[in-house]
């Protein structure tokens, strides 16, 4: 656990306020903020409760935790010596069933750092499971209300967003940061993101699912009821996560290193390997994406019919990729449903304050190629200069380093207060200054630039 001394914090530009004025400004009740700063009223919410701080940070900070009047589960941490910047975080996944407090603990013991950099943190567990994007932004937002109404009135407010969650962020400042009556976000943070909106993200997992049924023909059986692989499974199926994840290990030996697999098993790995360019360890993750979340988008998000399709893809990479594509399923993403996805999923880069991204350049989950998409995205709706991207040497998705995000936090804020807008190489210069106080880290790559995700994901025919 590092607490950043005030002298170092001056120098790496977190300013940091006294003990005193910070408990004071923590504790006082705030007025509410003006109509029309957002679209969710606080007055109706109950006061958040004190409560215990994770212990990494239990020395540093207080905690407050609630329930909205949505039904969202939330915890805030109020450091100490607090810099007076909020970062509201919109977190990953996403989960599936109902939401549970144990969520936002588990969010802010994850994202501790900000806390021990000095910034209050707050997190919505949302109000609901599932890959509903606009709805997690208002839980967001109504917790950021929640916030200034009844905690403090920050200086600057960061909006955050990690995964899933950094397509909720940039759909929440779409939503609530553009309006005439002013920005509650002051900037956004997206970290390893993903963002090329829930039309074009989950292509590969569409296609993992052909290239896995092709290969293994368990999921479904042929002694089970056949369906479209595209809709993930039938709305009142029992198949679990632990089962699937056994049909896979019969398969593919995914539990197994590949010297123990049998020569068929290892063969079926590297051809899904090969074709899809994701590492062996992540293909249970995303089968159970392309099972578990399909389901609830198709059967809870778009009305039963599936905006997932292949139709036009040509897979390639495999020992024989002639036979490959004649023998996978194909089908075509129903063009309401994959109409109603969009508009609740893709970002349309109509941001109105700075945007600063991040991202290992060998992310398993959300790869690097999305990150170019998502800068087309902003270029195509006029909101290019308000982007800045950057690359690590990390081959994680879940949490990078400990000095990047308050590098990231500080070069943001900068350009926030200052108007200077940072630069790749500039960021990575200033990493190494975050490592003495919060550890090694600093993996920037200033000069790299992704390549079109058509490149690492097959364009298909689109309705």
């Amino acid at each position: 656990m590092h607490s950043l001394p005030a002298s170092l914090a001056r120098a790496l530009r977190l300013p940091l306020v006294g003990l005193a004025a910070g408990l004071l400004a923590a504790c006082a009740p705030m007025k509410a903020p003006p109509a029309g700063s957002g679209a969710l009223p606080a007055s109706r919410e109950a006061a958040p409760v004190a409560t215990a701080c994770p212990k990494d940070i239990a020395a540093i900070a207080r905690c407050l935790s609630g329930q909205d009047s949505a039904g969202a589960y939330y915890l805030i941490a109020m450091p100490n010596q607090w810099n007076k910047v909020l970062v509201m975080h919109s977190h990953g996944g996403p989960t599936l069933g109902a939401p549970k407090a144990e969520r936002a603990v588990q969010d802010l013991q994850r994202w501790s750092i900000m806390v021990r950099a000095g910034y209050a943190w707050a997190g919505s567990t949302f109000r609901q499971g599932g890959v509903a994007v606009r709805a997690a932004a208002e839980d967001t937002e109504r917790l950021r209300q929640i916030f200034v109404a009844q905690v403090a009135q920050p200086r600057r407010t960061i909006l955050h967003g990690q995964s899933w969650g950094a397509g909720v962020a940039a759909m929440g400042a779409e939503m609530f940061g553009n309006g005439a009556s002013g920005k509650p976000y002051d900037a956004v943070l997206l970290t390893s993101g993903l963002l090329a909106g829930g039309s074009r993200s989950y292509d590969f997992r569409t296609d993992l699912r052909v290239v896995y049924q092709h290969l293994c023909k368990n999921h479904p059986l042929p002694s089970e009821p056949q369906y479209p692989l595209n809709i993930g499974l039938p709305a009142d199926a029992k198949m679990s996560a632990v089962e699937l994840s056994a049909r896979a290990n019969e398969c593919l030996g995914l539990n197994k290193p590949a010297a123990e697999r049998t020569p068929e098993q290892q063969r079926k790995v590297k051809t899904i390997v090969d074709v899809l360019r994701i590492p062996a360890s992540s293909i249970q993750s995303h089968l159970n994406w392309g099972t578990f979340h399909f389901r609830d988008v198709v059967h809870m998000r778009t009305g039963g019919a599936s905006p997932f399709g292949n139709t036009g893809a040509r897979y390639t990479g495999s020992a024989d990729d002639v036979a490959l594509n004649a023998a996978v399923l194909r089908y075509q993403a129903d063009p309401q449903a994959l109409a109603r996805f969009a508009q609740d999923t893709d970002p349309t880069g109509r941001i109105a304050v700075p945007v600063l991204t991040v991202k290992g350049v060998d992310d398993p989950t959300a790869f690097v190629e999305l990150d170019a998409y998502f800068k087309g995205t902003m270029e195509r709706a006029g909101s290019g200069a308000r982007l800045v991207q950057t690359f690590t040497q990390h081959n994680t998705h879940s949490y990078l380093s400990d000095p990047t995000y308050p590098t990231l936090m500080s070069a943001l804020l900068r350009w926030v207060d200052e108007g200077v807008k940072p630069t790749p190489e500039g960021i990575a210069q200033q990493c190494p200054a975050y490592e003495a106080p919060f550890g090694k880290g600093c993996a920037f790559l200033p000069a790299y630039v992704p390549k079109p995700l058509n490149s690492r994901v097959v364009d298909r025919e689109r309705p």
